[in-house]
């Protein structure tokens, strides 16, 4: 089934559609507001795919009703008849209940459509309608409207785009209740005030508590980590916990117990109960371990992060397209004793955005086989330990290069004619056209299109073809 589907779609147009939909996964790269992610999506599919209007839902906290946040092309308000949608009714509602895709590009013959008079009068033809979904939890809903019949290529990379961008919401989501927790606590001083050992005691009913060290002020946001922790050691019936001060870093030890029902999988009540906290440890350079006992009884549970005030190394900013890269990279970077900053000009950057390679000094972060952007001073990848990360920043912040071995690692540029040929291929063009085209002989166009791929050391066209629209050429 998966072969007959994909002897359907065009390499080129699909290959050119996906980079186009990057494009506007660019738009919300980093961003932490709902809003303004669902708004960039809903504008880049009018913009960029010619979609007459799309729209996007967010489900409510309470799970029974989907809220309209963005609305694009032929309606931009969101407050119409259809600004809150009940879980399983509409089509929208459907979709978010049974998380089931729609597609339709005669939009005016379903019989769901309750006013067909309006697709008609509108010449509304294609619709697709897509869950936003993370792990099987639906956070929302994305529609959008056509005026002519929906190409297969843009069908896949919609659904693409759907991925990331569920990635992107779940992740502002979390940061929002987040940040409203955090001003929560602002607003209590009362228990704002106290110690975190009282805070947790006050979380962990069930749990004897241990206070190792003397108690030290935290910061927030590190203060918050260590009482989502509690809440969730508190889920999984946490039967002993020590707090630890040591003189660099602060840590939670815990003991929980396993049911008969989990001996098999023990770890994975601990997996569903710390999966979302993983995240917020790494980015504050902590460490979140677990280990089994030896009768599978009982599971040990780590926390272990260093006081902010102890990271007082060099300053690298890191900017990934990719939330798991920006995860792993951060970990590093605490790990490595250096300083996470935002906005300085002057600091190293650390990226695999090719939007992001004018920058002075750039850190490229590797990925598979391709080759080096131009202008890059350092290569790493996710095999780099702590240390070998600290020396390419120094190197790189002294001016110097570092992890490129020769020059001819370096991204060739390809030459003017080179790169209109490829501008030609991407349209579609075969070599005959390509030649009629430019007024040369058909074997010129082989000879220039061999050495394309001797420079980018592709295999074949639509891998060169790759390269060259990746790298921002055409």
């Amino acid at each position: 089934m998966t072969d007959s589907i994909a002897e359907l779609l065009d390499p080129t147009r699909l290959l050119f559609d996906l980079q186009r939909g990057n494009e506007i996964a660019q738009r919300f790269s980093r961003c932490l507001v709902p809003e303004e992610i669902a708004n960039h999506v809903t504008d880049g599919l009018v913009e960029t795919f010619g979609s007459a209007f799309a729209r996007i839902w967010l489900l409510e906290p309470d799970q029974t009703t989907l809220k309209l946040v963005a609305s694009s092309g032929m309606y931009t308000h969101i407050n119409g008849a259809f600004a809150r949608v009940p879980m399983g009714a509409y089509k929208v509602g459907k979709i978010a209940q049974n998380r089931v895709s729609f597609l339709s590009n005669h939009l005016a013959d379903e019989p769901w459509v309750g006013n067909r008079e309006w697709a008609i009068a509108n010449q509304i033809q294609g619709f697709a309608g897509y869950p936003l979904a993370i792990q099987g939890r639906v956070i929302g809903v994305l529609a959008t409207f056509s005026l002519h019949a929906m190409e297969p290529e843009f069908l896949e990379v919609l659904q693409t785009l759907c991925t990331i961008v569920s990635i992107a919401l779940d992740t502002a989501l979390q940061h929002q209740a987040e940040k409203q927790t955090w001003q929560s606590f602002a607003q209590h001083p009362a228990f704002h005030h106290l110690s975190l050992s009282d805070q947790l005691a006050s979380l962990l009913k069930s749990a004897r508590l241990t206070l190792v060290g003397t108690e030290q002020s935290l910061s927030l946001p590190l203060t918050y980590v260590f009482l989502q922790a509690a809440d969730a050691l508190n889920r999984v019936n946490c039967a002993y916990c020590r707090l630890i001060y040591t003189t660099e870093t602060v840590a939670i030890e815990a003991i929980v117990p396993t049911s008969d029902q989990a001996v098999r999988d023990p770890n994975k009540i601990v997996h569903s109960a710390f999966g979302e906290l993983l995240f917020a440890v790494s980015c504050l350079g902590g460490v979140l371990q677990t280990q089994t006992g030896v009768n599978q009884k009982a599971i040990q549970v780590s926390i272990k992060i260093p006081y902010l005030g102890a990271v007082s190394g060099d300053c690298v900013q890191i900017q990934c397209t990719l939330p798991v890269l920006q995860m792993a990279f951060t970990h590093l970077a605490f790990l490595a004793g250096l300083t996470v900053c935002d906005g300085d000009a002057d600091a190293p950057l650390l990226t695999d955005d090719l939007t992001q390679i004018h920058a002075k000094r750039v850190l490229w972060i590797q990925q598979s086989a391709q080759t080096l952007p131009k202008g890059v001073k350092a290569k790493v990848d996710l095999t780099i330990t702590p240390g070998q990360l600290r020396d390419a920043i120094a190197a790189v912040a002294r001016g110097e290069s570092w992890g490129i071995e020769s020059d001819a690692e370096v991204q060739p540029m390809l030459s003017e004619r080179e790169l209109e040929m490829m501008t030609l291929l991407a349209e579609g063009l075969r070599d005959r056209d390509i030649a009629n085209y430019l007024v040369i002989s058909e074997s010129t166009v082989k000879f220039h299109m061999n050495n394309v791929l001797a420079k980018l050391k592709a295999r074949t066209r639509y891998q060169a073809l790759h390269q060259v629209v990746l790298n921002g050429w055409i």
